[in-house]
């Protein structure tokens, strides 16, 4: 009977970590993070003189929550279509994500190598560009999913 139990349980938590979703007045709060993330962006590439390699990690960071807030927020009307809707979207930016983190240091390398004859390093893609990347993809996968619905 314990071992019965045990299943539920972590079948509840399983199912609580799954079905988490923010309120719909954060999706307001993460588009105004996204925001303030690229004009301050904006602002330090333009405006800015020194060093401020800290404040562009900031910048990154910034961007990539409030893009996260809006992934896991909740519409307005949250039913199984949608929630269903949400899942393909997830599913589908983590293969586009992984096969953009294979293919692209090659492109990158190729074109580079195209441009400056000199032959330029291979570099590998960093975290901020694949799950920026990621979180793009999702956010417009699952809206045009909902849209065409």
């Amino acid at each position: 009977m314990s071992l019965e139990k045990n299943i539920n349980c972590e079948r509840r938590r399983f199912k609580k970590i799954t079905n988490f979703r923010l309120s719909h007045r954060f999706m307001s709060i993460g588009i105004a993070i996204v925001l303030l993330s690229i004009v301050g962006m904006f602002a330090r590439a333009f405006a800015m003189e020194g060093e401020t390699e800290w404040l562009k990690q900031l910048l990154q960071k910034t961007l990539l929550v409030g893009m996260l807030i809006m992934s896991v927020s909740k519409d307005k009307v949250e039913d199984e279509m949608t929630i269903g809707l949400r899942a393909q979207s997830y599913a589908i930016a983590f293969v586009i994500g992984v096969i953009y983190a294979l293919v692209m240091p090659y492109v990158e390398f190729g074109v580079s190598n195209a441009v400056h004859s000199g032959g330029e390093a291979f570099k590998d893609l960093g975290d901020f560009q694949v799950l920026l990347f990621m979180l793009m993809i999702q956010l417009m996968i699952y809206h045009n999913l909902k849209r065409y619905r």
